[in-house]
């Protein structure tokens, strides 16, 4: 009998988010009744609990699995950087080509830019201004970006800014592409969990000269505390195939062009 191939690590965190994702609808749940639901030892969801309580995603106790409060899972940055991974790398791919060197992008905190870093760290002469204290660090050691960090009142939980100090930095500029995300779309509308948030966005809007919003179809369907207009303030919207159809209907209900692309699917 052949032995079984052991997974990639790209299928082990796509597992594990999944896990999350499943704890987080199911509230406390026993850890076999888990390992039961995934098809998997006891000992393999021991090990993926054990990781994913250390990245503090959720809390491993009396042999049960315990998700964090809902809107803490929809904020912090350790919870969105690894969902939808391959989602997130397709939509970067799908605008590398348009920034173009000598221009200034605007970019916003959400997690689904973080997979255009390498791309953008191939430019030269390329300005980029965002309140994404991550986003920054990640870019800050290439040679040929000058990287502006819009600063005010941080948020650990987002590893960002916010605040009367970024709006009026972002009312003093004039870039020439924006690229920002939504935490959750419905029909068209947009919504975020926070209002410091969305005061932000407006300004990167009014600051640029074309805007693009990137969205995986984890965030369709969904509404959340606080709307701010719809995708008609964007030029474009890239999402991905996932994307429900008649949540693909409503974007060009309002005359804003759809661009869905397919992630790759982990390695086995």
């Amino acid at each position: 009998m052949a032995a079984r191939t052991r997974p990639s690590q790209a299928a082990v965190e796509e597992r594990r988010q999944a896990v999350l994702r499943y704890v987080a609808e199911q509230g406390e749940i026993r850890i076999d009744d888990l390992a039961r639901h995934f098809d998997v030892s006891l000992m393999t969801m021991h090990r993926d609990l054990d990781d994913l309580a250390g990245r503090h995603l959720l809390r491993k106790e009396r042999g049960r699995a315990v998700p964090f409060p809902t809107l803490t899972m929809e904020t912090a940055t350790r919870f969105r950087e690894n969902s939808a991974l391959a989602a997130k790398h397709a939509l970067c791919a799908a605008v590398a080509d348009r920034i173009k060197p000598g221009s200034t992008v605007l970019m916003d905190d959400s997690t689904t830019l973080f997979p255009l870093v390498p791309a953008l760290a191939r430019l030269n002469q390329l300005t980029v201004v965002t309140n994404s204290v991550g986003l920054a660090q990640r870019l800050g050691s290439a040679p040929g970006l000058s990287i502006t960090l819009l600063g005010g009142r941080y948020h650990g939980d987002f590893n960002s800014c916010t605040g009367p100090a970024v709006t009026r930095a972002l009312s003093q500029l004039h870039a020439d592409l924006a690229l920002m995300s939504a935490t959750a779309v419905l029909e068209g509308r947009l919504f975020h969990p926070l209002n410091d948030y969305v005061e932000v966005k407006l300004a990167m809007l009014a600051a640029t000269e074309q805007a693009l919003l990137l969205v995986d179809h984890s965030k369709f369907g969904k509404t959340s505390t606080y709307t701010y207009g719809t995708v008609a303030d964007y030029h474009a919207v890239i999402t991905d195939t996932a994307t429900p159809d008649p949540e693909l209907a409503a974007i060009r209900g309002l005359g804003v062009p759809v661009e869905t692309v397919e992630p790759e699917a982990p390695s086995p």
